[in-house]
C-alpha cells in the first residue's frame, strides 16, 4: 500500500460550514489525498430500497469499502447529530455486506457553542456501533466557537486544535495499516 486513502463525511451540506473546513484541515493532517463523499442522498424509505438502491447510495457504499480510513465531520443540530449523517448511516446499513464494518473512523466536530459537538459525538459513536466501524476514542477534537476557530485559509488557530487534530490523524493512519 503506497498512500493510505481517506474518505471524509460531512454532516452539514453546506461547503462553507466549519466542519467542512474542520473535515478539510483533518484531510491536511492525515498526510494524503482525501476524497470527500457526497451525502446528499435521498431519505431512507423501504420502498425506494424495494424498488432499487440509489445510485447516489451505491456510490456512497463504494466509496467507503474502497477507503482504508473516514473522517467524519459531525455537527451538532439540536443536541444531536444532523439528519444528513443518520440518514447516511441508515443507507449503508441495508448495504451488504457493510462498507463500514472494520473500517477506523476518525470523529471531528465544530460548533458555536463551548463544547464543541461533545454530545454529538457520544451520539454518532452509538450510531456507528451496528456497523462495527472502529470510531477511535481519543484525542477528541471538539472545536467551540467554531466562527473564530480557523483563519482565512480555513486553518485551525489554536495551538491545542491542531495538536489534537494532528494525534487523531496520526492514530487514523495506523489503524489503516
Amino acid at each position: 500500500m503506497s498512500e493510505t486513502t481517506l474518505l471524509g463525511l460531512c454532516g452539514s451540506l453546506r461547503m462553507a460550514s466549519v466542519n467542512r473546513l474542520l473535515m478539510r484541515e483533518a484531510g491536511r493532517h492525515f498526510g494524503a489525498p482525501m476524497v470527500e463523499a457526497d451525502l446528499r442522498l435521498p431519505l431512507y424509505d423501504g420502498d425506494v430500497e424495494a424498488a432499487g438502491m440509489p445510485e447516489p447510495v451505491l456510490r456512497l457504499a463504494a466509496q467507503i469499502a474502497a477507503a482504508e480510513a473516514i473522517v467524519m465531520a459531525c455537527p451538532e443540530y439540536n443536541k444531536a447529530p444532523p439528519g444528513v449523517l443518520k440518514n447516511a448511516l441508515d443507507w449503508i446499513s441495508r448495504v451488504k455486506p457493510n462498507p463500514l464494518a472494520g473500517k477506523p473512523v476518525a470523529l471531528v466536530s465544530a460548533t458555536a457553542g463551548r463544547a464543541g459537538g461533545e454530545r454529538a459525538q457520544t451520539m454518532l459513536r452509538a450510531m456507528l456501533a451496528p456497523h462495527r466501524a472502529r470510531a477511535l476514542g481519543w484525542p477528541e477534537v471538539l472545536v467551540g466557537n467554531a466562527s473564530e476557530a480557523f483563519d482565512a485559509e480555513g486553518r485551525l488557530l489554536d495551538a491545542r486544535y491542531q495538536t489534537a487534530l494532528s494525534g487523531l490523524m496520526e492514530r487514523l493512519r495506523a489503524a489503516a495499516r
